[in-house]
């Protein structure tokens, strides 16, 4: 009876949480930023497109092992969202608030931004544009040599790789620097990327992995709909960052 007993004990401390604890994931002392640009679709209509990307991506990273408290999200109209603790995204504010939470943690830092693309760089509220030395510039000063990944998510975003490209860094974006990217329509919840993104992010075990599998799914959805040319999502890992990166692993699934 009391071996008995002391089973039922050491069931129910590990049933309540007294068991082992879990292991703290590489990415929670990583600052992150998630920025929707602009609020229209490729017509010029009004679009939640962006800012439902990044209100989700937001939510998908922290559960991939992100901390809450490192994370803020941008959008052009942070006033038609008043349940959301969001900032305005201009480059400015952009650049102060990266600063600001890489000082806090400096773990490593993880940027994405969604929005229209132009070759000379991204449209931010609609009329202005931030450009990729802009944004390497704002990189460079917040996140310095610390590991650091940049998502683009726009038309023509493989012009930034090369101004954002340093060793330390990983470099995703929607489409080749001569391409556009598809999904950005008024009926639209999310760009084909975007989508593939929140698609592949809970069966990735890290970010090259992560990677490929959201080139594989944007390339499978553009041929199935028989959209051409191909966007051709581009993925560069610096090779001071290429061999620890797959040692860093997201959050397995709850």
């Amino acid at each position: 009876m009391g071996r008995l007993l002391g089973l039922i004990v050491a069931v129910a401390v590990l049933a309540l949480g007294g068991g082992p604890a879990r292991a703290a994931s590489p990415f929670g002392n990583w600052a992150a930023i998630f920025v929707a640009a602009d609020n229209h679709a490729h017509s010029g209509a009004p679009s939640e497109v962006f800012d439902n990307a990044r209100r989700d991506l937001a939510t998908a990273f922290v559960r991939a092992g992100f901390s809450p408290g490192n994370v803020e999200q941008f959008s052009t109209h942070p006033s038609d969202y008043p349940g959301q603790k969001l900032m305005l995204s201009m480059p400015d504010v952009i650049g102060g608030e990266l600063d600001r939470l890489a000082t806090q943690a400096r773990g490593g830092c993880l940027v994405y931004l969604t929005s229209h693309g132009a070759p000379d760089g991204i449209i931010v509220l609609t009329s202005s544009y931030f450009t990729s030395a802009g944004l390497a510039q704002v990189v460079d000063e917040a996140c310095g040599d610390r590991p650091t990944v940049i998502v683009v998510s726009a038309c023509f975003s493989g012009a930034f790789i090369a101004p954002l490209s340093r060793p330390n860094r990983m470099v995703m974006t929607a489409a080749r620097p001569d391409r556009t990217s598809f999904g950005c329509g008024e009926s639209d919840k999310y760009t084909f990327f975007d989508t593939c993104m929140l698609q592949q992010l809970p069966q990735a075990h890290d970010f090259p992995a992560l990677g490929r599998a959201v080139q594989a799914c944007v390339a499978k959805r553009e041929s199935d709909m028989g959209l051409s040319p191909p966007s051709e999502p581009q993925v560069w890992i610096g090779p001071a960052l290429a061999p620890d990166l797959p040692l860093l692993a997201f959050a397995a699934p709850p």
